[in-house]
């Protein structure tokens, strides 16, 4: 089993140990040294908010779930509302969740009476004064529940929009291709099923639990993060038609027919939600564990967390400007415990993280300064890595 090592370095640790997995390691491991993040807030006092997006200009738009706002933070650190998505119907994990930008077009998936589904608005105005059109419906009719709700929505290095959607408590219908929850949806940017699907229809994979996460790495290669009933959460790695298991299997089965994830963790561990690639590493915001999951694209090492507990539950995280991470908190949606300022938006800026021996995982790059004009937070000084780990990949 391939495993990494991670040094972090810093004024408050020298030196940290890692559990998990026990199997023998490569002869040229990959070698990670992380220096200390500086945290900064570039916004703060959000209710609920469940996705953020950065649009051209350096700004960035941040979702409300439970109000249907939407969040506009401006590059200069003016923090305004751009708008409220008509219709929102929140209740439990449904509302107003996840974003996607394309073309000048904000997409976002919401909640109505009756299903989920994903409308587009066009983002008016200027940096600091942006405002959002009337709502288009582009696709509907996916189930919505009070939990396993889905809700993760991006854009694909083909063009198309994918959607991560949960299985609405009908966990047997997951397996069914005709059902629109418990899948991995692929949709043109104007609704119809993408060409070359599957099964005929908008389902791209399916098997799925409650996806709340999509990226890509590099090569193209599909991830997202799934979370278990009572046992493991997971982090898998995405092939058109496949079947991740759910309700059949929960984490790693090695059953003919379904795919295992990459990473499992317990559910205290993780509850993922937003991930991000980065420099070939996979970036896991965590709800209930509290934390920053690192995963290795690559294959070639063990996950490490980081800011375990620090800034309380994590929805989002994507790459910030000039090789620096943004991450979401998520201490306001009923299940946190709010602390003063909650919930933010906060950029993490390492000092630099280097490669040695082997291929795999490059690292963040963090060069740039910081711009002026965020306003200062607690300065996360030198993070412990730590957290167990389990592999589907040998």
């Amino acid at each position: 089993m391939r495993s990494i090592r991670l040094v972090v370095a810093g004024t408050v640790l020298a030196a940290l140990a890692l559990s998990g997995c026990t199997a023998e390691q490569p002869a040229n491991p990959v070698v990670l040294e992380t220096p200390k993040a500086t945290v900064m807030t570039l916004a703060q006092g959000l209710e609920s908010p469940w996705s953020v997006v950065r649009l051209d200009d350096g700004s960035a738009l941040i979702s409300q779930r439970d109000d249907g706002k939407i969040i506009e933070v401006s590059p200069l650190g003016q923090q305004r509302v751009a708008g409220t998505v008509p219709g929102v119907v929140s209740g439990g994990e449904a509302g107003l969740n996840g974003l996607a930008v394309r073309d000048g077009v904000l997409y976002a998936y919401h909640a109505t009476a009756d299903d989920n589904r994903v409308v587009r608005m066009r983002i008016t105005g200027e940096p600091g004064a942006r405002g959002l059109d009337e709502p288009e419906t582009v696709f509907d009719g996916i189930p919505r529940a009070a939990n396993h709700d889905g809700g993760r929505i991006a854009f694909g290095p083909d063009g198309m929009l994918y959607i991560g959607t949960g299985d609405a408590g009908q966990r047997e219908r997951a397996q069914d291709p005709d059902y629109l929850g418990g899948k991995i949806l692929r949709i043109t940017p104007d609704g119809d099923p993408a060409p070359g699907n599957p099964f005929g229809n908008a389902v791209y994979s399916l098997g799925h639990r409650n996806v709340q996460g999509i990226a890509w790495d590099a090569d193209g290669t599909m991830w997202a993060s799934e979370f278990g009933q009572n046992t493991w959460d997971e982090l898998n790695r995405i092939e058109q038609g496949k079947n991740y298991g759910w309700p059949l299997h929960e984490g790693i089965a090695r059953a003919d027919g379904f795919v295992d994830p990459v990473v499992q963790w317990s559910p205290e561990e993780a509850s993922p939600s937003g991930i991000a690639v980065i420099d070939g590493t996979v970036l896991v915001a965590g709800l209930r564990g509290e934390r920053l999951w690192v995963v290795p694209a690559g294959g070639q090492g063990e996950a490490s967390s980081t800011l375990p507990g620090d800034y309380g539950r994590l929805r989002d995280v994507v790459a910030g400007p000039d090789g620096m991470v943004w991450l979401l908190t998520n201490n306001t949606d009923g299940r946190g415990s709010p602390r003063d300022g909650d919930d933010r938006l906060l950029q993490l800026r390492f000092a630099g993280v280097t490669k040695s021996q082997g291929a795999g995982v490059s690292g963040f790059d963090g060069s740039a300064s910081e711009p002026s004009a965020l306003r200062s937070g607690p300065d996360a000084g030198s993070s412990g890595v730590s957290g167990s780990y389990s592999t589907g990949v040998s």
